[in-house]
């Protein structure tokens, strides 16, 4: 798998304003959608990952050039 995909079940991190931010990955978004009233500009060229964060609980949704695979 390269560096820069992820599948469903993924743990994941990324940098956030209060350090490292940690999830699990939901699903490849690969159009364009709303995640939590933001606007994903995804497409099947450029996805982008929907995310669940480990300790809000809330889904969120990155690029993945600044996603980082985790070990569970």
């Amino acid at each position: 798998m390269a560096e820069n995909e992820f599948r469903t079940g993924d743990h994941v991190s990324w940098a956030s304003h209060s350090g490292r931010a940690y999830g699990v990955v939901r699903e490849k978004i690969t159009e364009r959608t709303h995640v939590r009233g933001h606007a994903v500009d995804a497409s099947p060229a450029e996805p982008q990952y929907r995310i669940r964060n480990d300790d809000s609980g809330r889904d969120v949704a990155h690029r993945p050039e600044v996603l980082r695979h985790e070990r569970p």
